[in-house]
C-alpha cells in the first residue's frame, strides 16, 4: 500500500485491485462480439472451404513431412485437447472486455486466416499419414470424426488450427500474469502437439502456424489494441 502526505497527516492511497481475468463483460458487448465474431466465422468458412476445393481440383500436391515423421503415434485421446480450442473462441468476450481490445483480436484471427489461405493456395499438400483405422479410434470415435470433418481435407500449412489457438493465447495471455499466463500457453502447447498426435497436420504445419500467430500478433493485435 502507498502512502500519501496530506499536510503533517500521513493517509494511505486505496489498494488497487487487478481486473479479473475472466469476468462478464455486459449485455451489450456480449452482442458486440458476437456479431463481429460471426462475420469473422463467415470469413473462416469462405476461405477454408473455398481453398479446399480448388486445391481439390488440382492434380499437382506436395507432401512437407519430415523423414521419420510418419512413425509419430496415433493417440485418439488428444482429440479432447485438439478440440478444446473451441472454448478460447467462446472465451473471448470474457476476456477481452473492451470493444478496441476485442476489435483488435478479431482482425488478428482474420488477417491470419487470409494468410493462411494464400498459403494453401500457393502450397497445395497433401497429408502424409495413411487414414486411422476405425479400430485404434475406441470411444473416442465420434469427436475424432467432428474433428476431421471440420478440417476438410488439404488446408494444411500453415496449420489454422495452430495459429488461431496461439492467436487466442497470445491476445488473452497480457491478462493474467504468473502460473495463469504459464497454463495458458501450456494449453496452446498442448493443442499444437495435438495437432501431429490425431495425424491431423504435420510439424512443419504446426511450425509455420505458430510463428504466423506471433508475427500477426505483432503487428495487427498490438497496434490495434493499443498494447
Amino acid at each position: 500500500m502507498t502512502v500519501e502526505s496530506v499536510g503533517h497527516i500521513a493517509r494511505p492511497l486505496p489498494t488497487r485491485t487487478a481486473a479479473p481475468f475472466f469476468a462478464w463483460p455486459g449485455a451489450s458487448h456480449l452482442r458486440y462480439a458476437m456479431a463481429l465474431a460471426l462475420a469473422n466465422g463467415l470469413w473462416f468458412e469462405l476461405v477454408f472451404a473455398g481453398c479446399d476445393f480448388l486445391t481439390s481440383q488440382r492434380t499437382l500436391r506436395i507432401q512437407v513431412d519430415f523423414a521419420g515423421e510418419q512413425a509419430i503415434p496415433f493417440v485418439a485421446w488428444m482429440t479432447a485437447p485438439y478440440m478444446s480450442m473451441y472454448f478460447l473462441f467462446l472465451a473471448g468476450p470474457f476476456i477481452l472486455r473492451t470493444r478496441q481490445q476485442f476489435r483488435a483480436a478479431i482482425a488478428l484471427l482474420a488477417v491470419i486466416i487470409a494468410i493462411a489461405g494464400i498459403c494453401f493456395l500457393l502450397f497445395p499438400v497433401e497429408l502424409a499419414y495413411s487414414p486411422v483405422p476405425e479400430s485404434e479410434l475406441g470411444s473416442w470415435a465420434g469427436l475424432f470424426h467432428v474433428a476431421d470433418e471440420l478440417n476438410l481435407t488439404y488446408n494444411l500449412l500453415p496449420s489454422l488450427h495452430v495459429a488461431l489457438t496461439v492467436g487466442c493465447v497470445a491476445a488473452f495471455a497480457p491478462h493474467i500474469r504468473g502460473a495463469g499466463k504459464a497454463l495458458l500457453w501450456i494449453w496452446a502447447g498442448i493443442i499444437a502437439l495435438s495437432t501431429l498426435l490425431t495425424h491431423q497436420h504435420q510439424v512443419l504445419d504446426a511450425l509455420t502456424g505458430w510463428l504466423l500467430a506471433l508475427l500477426c500478433f505483432r503487428y495487427v493485435y498490438k497496434p490495434l489494441a493499443g498494447s
